[in-house]
C-alpha cells in the first residue's frame, strides 16, 4: 500500500492524482473550487482531447444514443447555442457534413444572443428566439420545419436556488413555445430543466403536444447539479389543436 501525498493511504498503489488548486491573491474560494473541479472533471478532459467546445457535448451525446433523435437527414434548432458542443455533435449525427456515403444530409441551425464562433457542418446565426418573427426566420434558414429542436439554456443565475428553478422552468417554456411553432409533426424537443417542483406545468404541456415525454438525467451531468433533461418525442401539434383533435 502506498501513501498519498496527504499522508493517506491509497488502494493498489495507486498515489492520489486528484489536482489541488490553491487559491490565488484576490480570487474568491468559489472560483479557486470551480477551477479544481475543471481540472479534475473527465468529461471537461475528454472533450479538449476530442475537440468538443464543452462537457455539455456528452450530455446531448449520451441522451441520443438513447432515444435517436438525432438521425442523418435530420434538421436540427439548437436554441442557445453557444458555446457550440450541441452543434457539434448534431453536425456528426446528422450527417450535416455529407461524410457519411449513403446517408441522408442534414441540417444544423444554432441561434444565440451573443456571436458564435463558426462550426463546420453548422449555420450559426445571432437571433433572439423570443422576438416575435424568430420562428418565421428560422423556418426561412431551414427551407421548412425543424426534426429537433434542442435547449441547453440556462437563465443567469442569481444565487438563489427557488428564484433560479422558477428562471429555467420560464425559459424552458419558452423554448417549447418556440418549438411548437417550428416543430414538423413528429418531431422531439430536448430542453434543460432544474428539479424543483415548479416543471408540473410544462410537463402537463408537453404531455398534451408530444406522445412521450421523458425525464433524463445523463451520465455527464454533475451529480452535484440539479439539473435534468425533458426529451418530449412524437410532436402531435401545438396543445390547444392538440387539444381539439384529442
Amino acid at each position: 500500500m502506498a501513501k498519498t501525498p496527504s499522508g493517506k493511504t491509497s488502494g493498489r498503489g495507486q498515489r492520489d492524482l486528484r489536482v489541488r488548486v490553491k487559491t490565488a491573491k484576490g480570487r474568491k474560494l468559489s472560483s479557486t473550487l470551480w477551477l479544481e473541479r475543471q481540472l479534475n472533471d473527465p468529461y471537461v478532459q475528454r472533450a479538449r482531447k476530442e475537440g468538443y467546445r464543452g462537457r455539455a457535448a456528452y450530455k446531448i451525446l449520451e441522451l441520443d444514443d438513447k432515444y435517436r433523435f438525432l438521425v442523418p437527414g435530420a434538421r436540427v434548432v439548437d436554441l442557445g447555442c453557444a458555446p457550440g458542443g450541441w452543434c457539434q455533435i448534431a453536425v456528426q449525427r446528422v450527417n450535416a457534413l455529407g461524410e457519411k456515403s449513403g446517408k441522408a444530409v442534414g441540417r444544423v441551425l444554432g441561434v444565440d444572443l451573443q456571436e458564435v464562433e463558426p462550426i463546420a457542418g453548422a449555420e450559426i446565426h445571432q437571433l433572439d428566439f423570443l422576438a416575435d418573427d424568430a420562428d418565421l426566420k428560422v423556418k426561412d434558414w431551414l427551407g421548412g420545419k425543424a426534426d429537433v429542436v434542442m435547449s441547453d439554456m440556462a437563465a443567469a443565475s442569481s444565487g438563489h436556488k427557488g428564484t433560479d428553478h422558477l428562471r429555467i422552468v420560464a425559459l424552458c417554456e419558452a423554448a417549447a413555445e418556440f418549438a411548437f411553432d417550428v416543430l414538423e409533426e413528429g418531431g422531439t424537443f430536448v430542453a434543460k430543466v432544474l428539479a424543483g417542483g415548479a416543471e408540473n406545468e410544462l410537463q402537463a404541456l408537453l404531455k398534451r403536444a408530444f406522445t412521450k415525454v421523458a425525464n433524463v438525467k445523463p451520465p455527464a451531468s454533475r451529480s452535484d447539479s440539479s439539473e435534468k433533461f425533458v426529451v418530449a418525442t412524437g410532436f402531435r401539434g401545438r396543445p390547444d389543436d392538440a387539444a381539439r383533435d384529442g
